[in-house]
């Protein structure tokens, strides 16, 4: 399940006023199995971009093509590309409606055909990914759980698709440090556990640097850096110029450099730095 995008370029209204180029030129592959993270300052076009991937937008021109089929043509059934490609919108807690937490999960599998006994093990599987216990969860109401929880029944929804991508778009905005480390490392089990890419949008670079082994830097509707954390958060200049930062263990890290300690400067972890620090420590 590749993704290729070549030359994409996308404008909003065009011919009016208001028009605007989100995307711009951006051409990238993304291959089976990555964990991907996209960063960009807000109306760098990261949301933009991704609603390209599953059709929700046609771009302006250029081509997309998942699995090295192209989703831009006009006779493709994106109900198909659907199934594949799962998106989990920011804030995707506001999007659940049914009266329990096992008919909002089972929503999207039903709409797939699929029998009573598959769908019942998808949610069940979908609950347990998320780590939520299906007894003890599945009759209670989606809208008397906590934002964190809600969080979670949301993701479900579309894990139970059993997308082969998964594209999450700030998973952990306006969660509390406990709920955004919770949800992070149910997406890490997710990742780890299945044959899957995973494409995550955020702004925190500590959630980036915790998770992905690839991070693409948007700017003004162009992809301006690719490359490994550690190659990408070398260039603290650049990112701040685009507004962004790295890890703030990173700039820990650049001043005790800077006095004249003996440490790596590829570390944006916060466990990286422990690591470090104690080795120094003992050292001396």
């Amino acid at each position: 399940m590749s993704i290729k995008i070549e030359n994409l370029n996308y404008i909003y209204m065009p011919k009016t006023p208001f028009e605007k180029k989100a995307i711009d030129d951006v051409s990238i592959e993304i291959k089976q199995g990555e964990f991907v993270a996209l960063i960009g300052h807000t109306g760098s076009g990261k949301s933009t971009l991704i609603q390209h991937i599953n059709g929700l937008l046609k771009p302006t021109s250029g081509r997309i093509l998942i699995d090295d089929v192209d989703i831009t043509k006009k006779n493709i059934k994106l109900t198909n590309i659907r199934k594949k490609v799962g998106l989990v919108f920011q804030y995707p807690e506001y999007q659940l409606f049914e009266e329990t937490i096992e008919k909002d999960i089972s929503f999207g599998p039903q709409n797939l055909g699929l029998d009573n006994d598959e769908i019942n093990r998808r949610v069940q599987r979908a609950m347990k990914t998320v780590g939520m216990n299906y007894e003890d969860y599945k009759d209670k109401s989606p809208f008397e759980i906590s934002g964190g929880q809600k969080r979670r029944v949301a993701i479900a929804g579309v894990v139970a698709m059993e997308p082969n991508i998964l594209i999450l778009d700030e998973p952990t905005a306006g969660l509390d440090p406990k709920g955004r480390d919770d949800i992070l490392s149910k997406i890490v089990e997710l990742y780890e556990e299945n044959d899957m890419t995973i494409i995550l949008v955020s702004h925190s670079m500590e959630d980036v640097a915790k998770v992905a082994n690839r991070v693409i830097v948007m700017d003004s509707g162009k992809c301006i850096l690719d490359g490994t954390p550690k190659e990408i958060f070398k260039e603290i200049e650049l990112l701040e110029r685009v507004g962004l930062a790295v890890p703030q263990v990173t700039y820990l890290i650049r001043e005790l450099r800077n006095k004249g300690f003996d440490i790596p400067e590829d570390i944006f972890t916060l466990e990286r730095a422990k690591e470090e620090l104690l080795r120094l420590f003992k050292s001396n």
